[in-house]
């Protein structure tokens, strides 16, 4: 009996309540860091969003004007396109601005301030704890 009760626990547990497919907060992720990417979307899904991956501004840029995520987590330099240049282009053709949580190895603090004043919503200086990701996202998507 006790193993049965043990078994339904450990099933309520791992559903994610009041999150069908349907529901499920869409994050989209740009970075051209497999580590890093690969280390945000595991954790990002364990907390039961759904995520995107685009490797690069150009192919960000497209996703994110195609799929319309809920949150967007961008990296300040990556081939082809920087996040300043999508996050520019997604600010003049959105009539209401994305959420975006920006990451960056970059230490100036010009670039910070550029980035507020595109509205970027978080700042997050790699290398970042993955909680302090976490409670942004939360609290972003909440």
């Amino acid at each position: 009996m006790a193993e049965k009760n043990n078994k339904s626990e450990k099933a309520e547990k791992s559903e994610k309540p009041g999150k069908s497919e349907g529901e499920m907060k869409r994050i989209l992720l740009v970075d051209d860091d497999h580590e890093i990417i690969e280390s945000m979307r595991i954790a990002l899904e364990a907390r039961g969003y759904k995520i995107m991956v685009a490797r690069d501004g150009n192919q960000g840029l497209a996703m994110a004007e195609r799929e319309d995520p809920d949150l967007l987590i961008l990296d300040m330099m990556m081939p082809k396109r920087s996040g300043f240049l999508v996050l520019e282009k997604l600010r003049r053709s959105r009539p209401v601005p994305m959420r975006v949580i920006m990451i960056t190895a970059n230490e100036g603090s010009r670039h910070k301030a550029y980035a507020e004043m595109l509205g970027v919503d978080d700042y997050l200086r790699k290398p970042f704890a993955m909680d302090r990701l976490m409670e942004s996202v939360e609290r972003l998507l909440a």
